[in-house]
C-alpha cells in the first residue's frame, strides 16, 4: 500500500468525523429558545367541529361493484402429450 494512501485514510478522512463531533457538541451547548406565549391553537386555521359525524346510512352500493363476481369456470383436465417411438433404421 502506498504511503500517500495510508496518510489520506488516517488524516484526511478524520476531518468529517471531527466536524460531526463539533456539531454535536455545539448542539448540546445551545440555550433553548424562549417559548412564545401567544394565544392560539398552534396554527390551525380551520374551525374544529365539536360533534363527531354520525354513522353512515346502510344503503346498497351502486355501480359496477354491486353485483357479485361470476363464479370460477369449470375445471378441465389437461392432456399429457406423449411422443411416438420412431424406429429409424
Amino acid at each position: 500500500m502506498d504511503i500517500w494512501t495510508f496518510l489520506f485514510l488516517m488524516l484526511a478522512l478524520k476531518i468529517p468525523v471531527g466536524l460531526l463531533l463539533w456539531i454535536v457538541w455545539w448542539a448540546i451547548h445551545q440555550t433553548p429558545e424562549p417559548a412564545a406565549d401567544e394565544p392560539g391553537d398552534g396554527g390551525s386555521k380551520r374551525p374544529r367541529n365539536p360533534h363527531p359525524r354520525g354513522p353512515l346510512p346502510r344503503r346498497s352500493r351502486r355501480g359496477p361493484h354491486r353485483e357479485h363476481p361470476p363464479g370460477a369456470p369449470a375445471r378441465t383436465r389437461s392432456v399429457i402429450a406423449r411422443s411416438r417411438d420412431c424406429d429409424h433404421a
